[in-house]
């Protein structure tokens, strides 16, 4: 217990509560799709609610619904839908967001080593353009980038520690945002009219901690996204310019607390924020703090 207490304090006490910038599109969540710990039976269900404090005054309610089928011992198929809900100083704008469809192969264990790979799909509901009484609205007020995007990923178990690796490309674009700051009023957030986004690269470790009981457990972890390069827009006069310092390196920590309520059902509580975060975040994404709560049934 001493140790899940210092790495509480190291990882959550060094944290400027003003920070900003969990800058993720999907890649962070998709290492769910990794966990083999409720995976004995061939079903588990996922519901879950997100709460987090965005750029300047929004606020943000995103919850979502997911399912995982065991097709064999060794591959999973897992999806999961989400909704998206922003509420501040422009209104509140809510939809459905995205759809993940993600494959993933687990390899047999050996000499207390399990490596898994995971290939997968992310599909938009919106092409990121809604709008509040005829007004376009920044990329933080949508529930989506309006991309297509793929996702590969591999991961390595060894005893308590768990080490993902991933990238996350936009393949086919259907973003037809058209929010220009000129028009808007306010310097909170850049133009992002006809908006194209770079790819991601992460990095990530956990380490679990399991109680006596094994009813409650402890997984602090760290996340490192590399955006791999400087999104762009299309100006009034129809010229494409990039996003000086939208390139760069997010660092986020996160503390999952788990508790199985019985063999097939557990409750999870996660908390995560930044530590470091790129220079500017066009994309929408930053959170200067997120909390959830999931619900998942195995059958």
């Amino acid at each position: 217990m001493r140790k899940l207490l210092y790495i509480m304090l190291v990882v959550f006490g060094t944290t400027n509560a003003n920070a900003q910038g969990c800058s993720d599109a999907g890649i962070c969540s998709i290492g769910h799709a990794f966990d083999t710990s409720k995976k004995t039976l061939k079903n588990n269900i996922e519901v879950a609610a997100i709460f987090g404090k965005g750029e300047a005054d929004v606020a943000y309610f995103s919850p979502f619904v997911s399912y995982t089928r065991k097709i064999t011992e060794k591959l999973s198929l897992s999806s999961k839908i989400v909704f998206s809900s922003a509420s501040g100083s422009f209104g509140t704008s809510a939809s459905f967001g995205d759809a993940f469809l993600i494959g993933n192969y687990t390899f047999k264990e050996k000499k207390n080593k399990q490596w898994s790979t995971l290939f997968g799909w992310k599909f938009p509901f919106t092409s990121s353009n809604k709008k509040i009484n005829g007004y376009s609205l920044p990329l933080d007020y949508q529930a989506s980038l309006g991309t297509f995007d793929l996702f590969l990923g591999t991961n390595l178990k060894y005893r308590k520690w768990n080490f993902n690796t991933a990238v996350q490309i936009p393949v086919f674009n259907n973003n037809k945002n058209s929010y220009f700051k000129e028009f808007s009023g306010t310097d909170d957030f850049p133009s992002t009219n006809l908006f194209q986004r770079k790819s991601d690269a992460l990095v990530s470790a956990s380490y679990s901690i399991v109680t006596k009981n094994e009813k409650f457990t402890f997984k602090p972890n760290v996340i490192f996204i590399y955006h791999l390069g400087e999104d762009s827009y299309e100006t009034i006069i129809g010229k494409r310019e990039n996003i000086i310092g939208s390139d760069g390196l997010t660092i986020n920590g996160n503390l999952i607390t788990a508790y199985n309520i019985n063999k097939k059902n557990t409750l999870e509580l996660a908390m995560a924020t930044p530590f470091v975060v790129r220079t500017v975040r066009p994309d929408g994404l930053t959170r200067s703090f997120v909390a959830s709560i999931i619900y998942k049934m195995a059958f």
